[in-house]
């Protein structure tokens, strides 16, 4: 570990590395990545919550893109995230993908920490955190963090049973109760391991479940040897993960597609 004196930097090298691993060449456990000009997509192979997670286009060709992806989404019936990060090309790819019907996320901050360098502030968890082994648990705790969803739990029981060594979930209990719930992928062919979840419930906030979740996945992803964990995070976490050495690398908009209803052909 390293103390405050020395802040983990990132640079153009670090985001190029970003975009090629964990974007370009991306792939998902039951997704199917699939290659269009300019773009990358994954094809949701278990759900129907497909993505565009890489694009580099001319301003020209963009609106023929955004068309052409949405219809193909449609006809598979999926629903379709854009995910816009603010280093791609064009500048106004957000804005456009408004234009065609899109709906835009709050932006979230692409952060990253050097685990090769942890600082102290991230030391070994002291609240009761713990790796949830069982599918039944997994199923039956995660609605908890997630206002009654089940896709959630269902998505993670499907991805534990399946490909088991990619993903490990997490809880932190307070006072004997689940706290903080939160997850972390370990894809292959890649340098980062991915944080997820972090849901604390309000009536245990601001007593570090969260921080200690941070934790206990960030010693986990250095044991199994990547070098960089990453959070998609939103504006209530990541000054969380700031104070504890995570850096901002870029900036991202989910911006989502519903698929159109499926009309009854029935007739009576």
């Amino acid at each position: 570990m390293v103390g405050p004196g020395h802040p983990f930097q990132v640079g153009a090298h670090l985001l190029a590395l970003y975009d090629r691993q964990e974007r370009e060449r991306a792939t998902n456990v039951g997704m199917r990545r699939e290659v269009a000009p300019g773009l990358v997509r994954q094809v949701d192979l278990v759900g129907t919550d497909s993505v565009v997670l890489y694009s580099k286009l001319a301003d020209a060709e963009l609106d023929y893109a955004i068309d052409e992806q949405v219809a193909y989404f449609a006809e598979l019936g999926h629903d379709l995230e854009w995910k816009a990060y603010a280093h791609d090309t064009p500048s106004d790819l957000v804005e456009r993908l408004l234009q065609h019907g899109f709906v835009a996320d709050e932006r979230e901050a692409i952060v990253v920490l050097d685990l090769r360098a942890i600082p102290a502030t991230l030391g070994t968890p002291t609240l009761a955190v713990r790796r949830l082994s069982e599918l039944d648990e997994v199923q039956k705790l995660l609605p908890l963090f997630r206002e009654g969803r089940t896709d959630s739990a269902e998505r993670l029981g499907w991805e534990l049973r399946e490909a088991p060594e990619q993903l490990s979930v997490y809880i932190a209990e307070l006072d004997g109760q689940p706290a903080s719930c939160g997850w972390v992928r370990f894809p292959i062919n890649t340098s980062f391991a991915s944080l997820w979840g972090g849901t604390t419930l309000p009536a245990f906030r601001n007593r570090g479940a969260y921080s200690q979740l941070v934790s206990a996945r960030v010693q986990e992803a250095r044991q199994r040897g990547f070098r960089y964990a990453t959070v998609d995070a939103g504006r209530m976490s990541r000054p969380i993960l700031e104070r504890r050495g995570f850096r901002v690398l870029t900036w991202a908009t989910a911006c989502t597609r519903l698929r159109p209803p499926r009309l009854n052909t029935e007739t009576g």
